[in-house]
C-alpha cells in the first residue's frame, strides 16, 4: 500500500486523532502523482529512442547492424523507408507525452485532470501498438526479401552440396518467422513492464478522481 493509498484510507475514517485530509489535499496528492508518473514515460521513452543510437557507437555492434543483408535481399529501400517513418513516428509520440505532462503539470481542476490521464492512457497504448507493429513489418519485409530471393543460401553463403538449396531456403524463412514472432513478444513483455506498471498507476489515479467527482 503506497502512500497514497494510506492518505485516502485516513481521509475516509469518520474517528481519528489525525486532522482529516479535506478534497483539496487528496486531489493535490493524486495530481503530483500523476504527473511524475507522465514525466517517467517521457524520459523512458527518450531512452528508449536513444540507446539504439548509443549501442551503434559500438563498433562491433555497429557492423552487425549494416545494411548489407538488405541490400544483397534488393529490400534496403524499404528498409530505409520504415527507418525513416519509424523515427518521425517515435520523435512524434515522445512529443505528445512531453505535451501531455505539461499539461498535467499545471492543472488545477479534477476533471480536467481526468481527461488528461486517459489522454495519456491512449497515447501510451497507441505508441506501444505502433512499436510493436513496426517490428512485425521489418521482420515481414525480410521475410517477403527471402521468399523473393532465388538465389538466398548463395547469398547468404551457406551452400551445401548435402542439403537442397530450396529446402534450406524455407528453413532459413522459418527461423526469420520465429525469430520475429518472439522478439516481438519479448519486445511486448518488455513495454508491458515498463509502460504498463506506469499506466496502471495512472488508472487509479483516474479510478479514484472519479470516485471523488461522483
Amino acid at each position: 500500500m503506497d502512500e497514497l493509498d494510506l492518505l485516502k484510507k485516513d481521509w475516509q475514517k469518520k474517528e481519528t486523532n489525525l486532522p482529516r485530509l479535506t478534497y483539496e489535499e487528496i486531489y493535490k496528492m493524486i495530481w503530483k502523482k500523476s504527473s511524475s508518473v507522465v514525466r517517467w514515460i517521457f524520459y523512458i521513452s527518450i531512452i528508449e529512442f536513444l540507446l539504439p543510437h548509443l549501442l551503434y557507437l559500438i563498433p562491433s555492434f555497429r557492423n552487425e547492424m549494416d545494411y548489407n543483408f538488405a541490400k544483397s535481399l534488393g529490400i534496403n529501400n524499404w528498409i530505409v523507408a520504415l527507418t525513416i517513418v519509424q523515427y518521425a513516428v517515435a520523435i512524434y509520440f515522445i512529443f505528445q507525452f512531453y505535451k501531455r505532462y505539461k499539461e498535467i503539470s499545471v492543472l488545477d481542476d479534477a476533471r480536467k485532470l481526468m481527461k488528461r490521464i486517459f489522454r495519456t492512457r491512449q497515447t501510451v497504448k497507441h505508441y506501444v501498438l505502433f512499436c510493436l507493429a513496426m517490428v512485425l513489418l521489418i521482420f515481414a519485409v525480410f521475410i517477403v526479401g527471402m521468399a523473393l530471393d532465388d538465389n538466398l543460401v548463395e547469398t547468404l553463403n551457406l551452400k551445401n552440396q548435402s542439403v537442397d538449396p530450396e529446402q534450406l531456403k524455407w528453413l532459413l524463412i522459418g527461423v526469420m518467422t520465429v525469430a520475429g514472432i518472439l522478439f516481438t513478444g519479448l519486445l511486448a513483455g518488455i513495454y508491458f513492464l515498463l509502460y504498463g506498471l506506469l499506466t496502471r498507476k495512472l488508472s487509479r489515479n483516474y479510478i479514484e478522481l472519479k470516485r471523488m467527482e461522483a
